[in-house]
């Protein structure tokens, strides 16, 4: 079952994995190079998150901060706090050699929830699930496409793509969901 944004939950949300494509928050890719002073404090500025390290992410309530390169950091925001983010991180970060860019509009996200998302996951990526721990960013592939996820407890996923993949990634995504409950894998 996919459903879009926020609904009333229905009789198949007992089901063992849902797949929801999410409203979009506010994204903001940062490229800094570790080290670069006052890049943990605009962070802190910006998402009220830490400086991740590798591999990994920090939270805030609503907001975090995940290590997607060496030299690149991904912001992932309600949607109202987008603004006021890159403008915190632009001041943090002035004078320095850096690059913040808000890319709400070209990324999408999905949930996949539920006792059975990893199984669903597994079918499409060649990422270790089974070594990605509750703080970890992994970038990866579905499938053709890149794509980042990471776990959010109870064995759900955040998926985060590009958007001019979305549908085929939404495709794959509720494929999986279909073959593995035709399977009885789910």
């Amino acid at each position: 079952m996919i459903r879009k944004g926020r609904s009333k939950m229905s009789e198949a949300e007992s089901l063992p994995v849902q797949l929801r494509r999410l409203d979009p928050p506010a994204m903001i890719s940062l490229r800094a190079k570790p080290g670069t002073p006052g890049l943990a404090e605009a962070i802190l500025a910006a998402s009220g998150c830490a400086l991740p390290a590798a591999r990994s992410l920090t939270r805030s309530g609503e907001a975090l901060c995940g290590w997607m390169s060496a030299d690149e950091y991904l912001l992932v925001l309600p949607a109202a706090a987008g603004a006021a983010a890159l403008q915190a991180l632009q001041q943090g970060l002035q004078g320095q050699h850096y690059l913040a860019v808000d890319v709400s509009d070209a990324r999408v996200c999905f949930a996949l929830e539920g006792a059975g998302a990893g199984d669903v996951l597994r079918r499409l990526t060649p990422a270790d699930l089974s070594a990605l721990g509750p703080d970890e960013l992994r970038r990866s592939r579905l499938s053709q496409v890149a794509a980042a996820f990471w776990q959010t407890g109870g064995g759900s996923y955040r998926l985060v793509a590009f958007r001019s993949v979305g549908d085929y990634v939404e495709a794959l995504l509720s494929g999986a969901v279909t073959s593995a409950r035709a399977s009885g894998a789910l």
